[in-house]
């Protein structure tokens, strides 16, 4: 198998964690110590642990989507540019955060991630999101 299927199934079982809540995938997904660099911080997490963050960040956030624009595999590398899209559970508004994410891969697992966001509100412009994470960009 080439190394870009093996992304391509990796982020297609990824996608159905985040927007199917299939936690149960996520020992199929990340490597038994992924080191996460974002809003927390540098730290690294086991399978549970990250399943646990996911499921909290469900219950508050249930309608959560990420809408991918643009990515790339490159080896055990990957990238994406997406806006994650929710609903304010209090007021009802939809909410935005533009954010890019690059990834390093060992075994067809996550082991390590960057993540930057932008403020709350914040979207890309683009005027269609890919269908999936994996399928190429629109024209």
């Amino acid at each position: 198998m080439s190394d870009h299927t093996t992304l391509r199934d990796l982020f297609d079982r990824w996608e159905r964690v985040w927007h199917e809540g299939a936690l149960d995938l996520v020992n199929a997904c990340i490597a038994p110590e992924y080191l996460r660099h974002d809003e927390l911080g540098d730290r690294t997490v086991t399978p549970n642990a990250y399943a646990a963050e996911l499921a909290a960040l469900r219950q508050a956030r249930p309608d959560v989507r990420i809408l991918v624009y643009d990515h790339a595999f490159q080896g055990e590398r990957a990238w994406f540019r997406f806006t994650m899209r929710w609903t304010d559970r209090d007021g009802g508004d939809v909410r935005t955060r533009a954010g890019l994410q690059s990834y390093r891969t060992e075994g067809g697992l996550l082991a390590e991630t960057w993540v930057v966001l932008q403020p709350v509100g914040s979207a890309w412009t683009d005027p269609v999101a890919q269908a999936t994470w994996t399928t190429p960009v629109p024209a």
